[in-house]
């Protein structure tokens, strides 16, 4: 095999440890060293200032957790660091140990056979790390409230059927008065906001109920976690908008493609960043987000193929705006959404949408441009031919006989 690198180093990198295989190679005669060190600050120090000394400068190490992040901090002001899929750089079977995987990715990376995984620069990773955070707490602030709708069933409280939201604002001045110790009825219903369409005789009865001392106890619990949370939220949302500063060019561009917030774009920018030349073509980043469909082909049949499984965070958010933009009347993206709904059903049509709009966020991003509806395309005749000949098989199936005659 061709060598790229003479002198490199692998890293098989743990919680504790990290150790280093040392690989050069001189008139094709290989040497190999091998260290462990420690993941203390010192002992990184101590590996940056070795690798230094021996002239290495090209390094690569296993995306394992969270624990390759301190090393890679380190290193990257010295060295060009390469970080593997662990999935993507499996050892032959029998041959695990540390010393060996070690040893195994500083072949690979000798011989250029490792696909980098894209690592963002800091910026786009301080703020990725808030995006995910704010994701979590809403997915926390919304179990509270998942608690708070068992408590009021579990009270027969019924305030869960006659208004959407039970955290707006006759719902949280409903809850407030409950725990505050009112149970008459009457006098809570009078704190329902006028704009609310139930009636205030199915107001009253819902919030008629069976209220003890435990359930307003486990209700002010849920109530306090709740505002807490959102203090947390309001906090991130301060921290994204200046680390966004830079980026606010690209965030108004994105939130113009259909289904696309504010807060959704966020979220695309902290996940791919804003420079595309990390992506070689659009496909290549749908492919990486975890949105294309995987080849599995054997015997020349085609196996039952699924999406991938990286990208969940960027994924979960585009699969989201896929819903809120197939709503928009006379879009590209609906269209394409009802054209293979009935061919793949809902679920992958959805999933074509978010990957639409992924490969349209690569294009604006390369092109610094807002978004446009596509054109109509003009069909070549083996498509003209196809669609006629479905048009024609729906027809027969409704029980009419059609004969085609092409307009002069």
């Amino acid at each position: 095999m061709e060598l790229k690198y003479a002198r490199c180093a692998g890293l098989d990198v743990h919680k504790d440890t990290v150790v280093v295989c040392l690989r050069a190679e001189v008139d094709r005669r290989v040497t190999r060293t091998v260290r462990t060190f420690g993941t203390a600050t010192r002992d990184l120090l101590e590996l940056q200032q070795w690798l230094a000394s021996e002239q290495v400068q090209n390094v690569a190490m296993e995306a394992t957790g969270v624990y390759w992040k301190p090393v890679w901090h380190v290193l990257e002001a010295v060295c060009a660091l390469v970080l593997a899929n662990p999935a993507h750089i499996k050892n032959v079977p029998g041959r695990k140990t540390d010393v060996k995987d070690a040893e195994w990715i500083a072949e690979l990376l000798a011989h250029g056979l490792i696909e980098a995984s894209f690592v963002p620069p800091t910026p786009i990773q301080e703020l990725r790390a808030l995006t995910r955070d704010r994701r979590q707490f809403h997915r926390e602030a919304a179990q509270h409230v998942q608690r708070v709708q068992k408590v009021l069933q579990d009270a027969n409280i019924k305030i869960d059927s006659v208004i959407s939201d039970v955290m707006g604002k006759s719902g949280r001045a409903f809850l407030d008065a409950i725990v505050a110790g009112e149970s008459d009825p009457e006098k809570l219903a009078d704190l329902a906001d006028y704009r609310l369409r139930a009636s205030r005789e199915t107001i009253v009865e819902a919030l008629r109920g069976l209220v003890t001392a435990g359930h307003r106890s486990a209700l002010r619990r849920h109530l306090l976690m709740y505002d807490a949370i959102q203090v947390m939220i309001e906090d991130i949302d301060t921290e994204v908008a200046a680390l966004l500063e830079p980026f606010r060019r690209q965030v108004e561009l994105l939130d113009t493609i259909p289904g696309v917030d504010v807060t959704t774009a966020e979220v695309i920018i902290a996940e791919i960043g804003v420079d595309m030349s990390r992506f070689r073509t659009a496909g290549h980043l749908v492919s990486w987000a975890g949105l294309s469909p995987r080849n599995d082909q054997s015997a020349g049949k085609r196996r039952k193929i699924r999406i991938g499984k990286g990208g969940k965070w960027l994924k979960a958010t585009l699969v989201q705006a896929a819903w809120s933009a197939v709503r928009t009347k006379d879009t590209h993206l609906r269209a394409l959404y009802l054209r293979l709904k009935g061919k793949r059903g809902p679920k992958k049509a959805i999933v074509a949408v978010a990957a639409e709009m992924l490969r349209s966020a690569w294009y604006m991003l390369t092109r610094d441009e807002e978004y446009r509806e596509p054109g109509e395309a003009p069909q070549c005749p083996a498509q003209q031919e196809r669609a006629a000949k479905r048009l024609v098989i729906r027809l027969q199936k409704l029980g009419y006989n059609v004969e085609l005659a092409k307009v002069a």
